[in-house]
């Protein structure tokens, strides 16, 4: 057994260019809805992460043929079996979930072992459970497994209590194969929801209004193999514009990227000073000075992004005046802080909300990430901190960002990877 930390000093002003990969949110549910046609499909832009990989071997254990090379992930689910996941492996991701709608879809039942992920909140599956219910499935719960069982479900129309993604992703793909038409009303509109419904429909489904908080499926009776590109990762490239915002000087190219996609981050940082210039596919990050603090409030899609919450309020633990956090999305994400303030930030906690007064500086110190998003907050603060920064349980991060080190020391900064034998 062994232990990874990264060491990292502060950083000068980070420079160059920045490639931004495929995004997480977007493989993961891709990946799974594989699992509904029995052709060849063809992944393109997978990132190389600890989730993917998760997905990738769960395919495999319900007997698909998986193949990688690079960025690219070849998957034939021509001979998949209904099987019940090992705990162990499921647990370790939220989107093993996603399997399940998947799963009914093809075989009409499955049995599923509650997901994990993050421990940022309860999270809990009941909408999901709900749409498939109202599909026509039986739904059972006993030690820990979930039992679906529906041997045609039929369309119907189904309202979400809060625009849930996984919720939203998991009904689409029970409804491919459903008999009618199903309507998921106040859905999810993610650029991730998407692209999601872009893949299927490449398959030969038929999905309309994904983007909006009105999605119908239309049954189909197949689908077929494909090939597919996954979109670039709005959260990595959100996370290198703070970064490059964090240290003072910074001007910072970021590529392979959509910019409408970013439109709150991009706002909010032009409050505090920062100027963002956009292209077709980059954004520029030119940090001349120092910050002034502001508000934000996490929302559900097109609101700010509750995964960029903890990198935004590391960025303004340095900045001038006070600034207010609110989230509205996870109710237990803000484990973190106590992280930060360890390196010297004054951040006050009152239930969902936080109070940041920018502090002169940072000092670097030993602190964990407590999750994927305040790894990279953590990752953030060390470049501003004076001396060294040692990040424990960098296990986190690499669930969500590929080649972090690679791509930071391109762009300046002073990192490395430790391992430690235990």
């Amino acid at each position: 057994m062994y232990t990874e930390k990264y060491l990292i000093k502060k950083a000068a002003p980070l420079s160059g260019t920045v490639e931004i990969s495929g995004s997480k949110n977007a493989a993961l549910p891709v990946l799974a809805a594989s699992l509904l046609c029995s052709g060849k499909i063809t992944v393109l832009n997978v990132p190389k992460l600890s989730d993917v990989d998760v997905m990738l071997d769960l395919l495999a254990y319900f007997g698909a043929d998986v193949k990688r090379s690079a960025d690219t992930v070849t998957v034939d689910c021509g001979s998949v079996q209904n099987r019940t996941p090992e705990y162990e492996t499921a647990k370790k991701i939220r989107a093993s979930f996603l399997l399940a709608g998947a799963l009914l879809g093809r075989f009409g039942s499955c049995s599923m072992p509650m997901p994990g992920g993050c421990g940022i909140g309860l999270r809990p599956v009941d909408l999901h459970l709900k749409g498939f219910s109202a599909m026509g499935a039986d739904i059972t719960l006993e030690h820990g497994l979930v039992h679906i069982s529906a041997p045609r479900l039929h369309g119907v129309s189904i309202y979400l209590d809060f625009p849930s993604v996984g919720a939203t992703e998991n009904i689409m793909l029970a409804a491919v194969y459903a008999k009618g038409d199903t309507c998921i009303c106040n859905c999810a509109t993610e650029p991730e929801i998407v692209d999601l419904a872009a893949f299927i429909n490449k398959m030969g489904g038929k999905i309309e209004g994904a983007g909006t908080d009105s999605i119908t499926v239309h049954g189909v009776g197949s689908l077929s193999g494909c090939s597919y590109g996954i979109l670039p990762d709005r959260i990595e490239a959100g996370t290198y514009m703070l970064m490059a915002a964090a240290v003072s000087g910074s001007d910072l190219c970021i590529k392979n990227v959509v910019p409408q996609h970013l439109a709150p981050v991009i706002h909010k940082l032009n409050e505090t000073g920062i100027k963002i210039i956009t292209g077709e596919d980059l954004i520029r990050v030119d940090s001349c000075g120092g910050i002034k603090n502001t508000d934000i409030k996490t929302l559900p899609y097109p609101g700010f992004p509750t995964d960029m919450q903890a990198q935004f309020m590391a960025l303004m633990t340095t900045g001038k005046g006070s600034g207010i956090v609110r989230e509205t999305v996870f109710e237990n994400r803000f484990m973190y802080v106590s992280e930060l303030n360890r390196m010297g930030a004054d951040i006050k906690i009152d239930g969902r909300s936080a109070v940041v007064n920018g502090v002169s500086h940072l000092s670097g110190t030993a602190v964990k990430a407590t999750d994927l998003r305040a790894g990279a907050a953590l990752v953030t603060a060390a470049l501003m901190a004076e001396g060294t920064t040692e990040i424990g349980e960098i296990h986190h991060i690499d669930r969500g960002y590929e080649n972090l080190e690679e791509k930071l020391r391109g762009i300046g900064v002073d990192i490395c990877r430790i391992r430690e034998e235990q």
